[in-house]
């Protein structure tokens, strides 16, 4: 490494353990849609993204995700808040890996691996509702232990 590089190097690193909070991602931006997500894990972030915010209101659309774990993964449960001005307005949690029983191909995942996917998704809802929120998404594996969690923000104005 050249000289002049490790002062840099050294600045950056020093940027990073000073930093707070990870940055705001765009997950999407249209005329009437935009969506971002921030990780709220503070010792990792990871990548999502999709082509159109569109794609969203149809039954089935295309995201790209990746993430190294740093925790296994033979157990994973999803938490979802939506918050409305602070305040959480309703609360969906569901088991997406458990022993004989997975719904996502990464399950049993091992700590260190690197996870990419890249592919359909299909959330089962008719429509995004209207107006400024968030969507706080937690997961957890069977130790309770975050592997990955982010807060969405929404804001729609489409008419539908």
């Amino acid at each position: 490494m050249k000289t002049s590089a490790v002062p840099v190097l050294i600045l950056v690193l020093l940027y990073i353990n000073a930093s707070t909070e990870w940055p705001t991602h765009t997950v999407c931006k249209e005329d009437n849609l935009e969506i971002y997500y921030k990780s709220c894990d503070p010792q990792q972030d990871f990548a999502l993204s999709i082509d159109h915010c569109s794609d969203i209101t149809t039954h089935t659309f295309n995201i790209r995700a990746a993430i190294v774990l740093r925790h296994s993964i033979k157990e994973l449960y999803v938490k979802l808040d939506l918050i409305i001005n602070g305040k959480t307005i309703l609360t969906y949690s569901e088991t997406l890996c458990e022993p004989g029983h997975s719904k996502l191909i990464f399950c049993g995942k091992k700590k260190g691996e690197h996870l990419y996917y890249e592919g359909p998704v299909t959330l089962g809802i008719k429509e995004i509702p209207q107006g400024d929120y968030t969507i706080s998404a937690k997961l957890t594996n069977e130790d309770h232990v975050i592997v990955a969690c982010a807060d969405f923000t929404v804001k729609n104005y489409l008419e539908y």
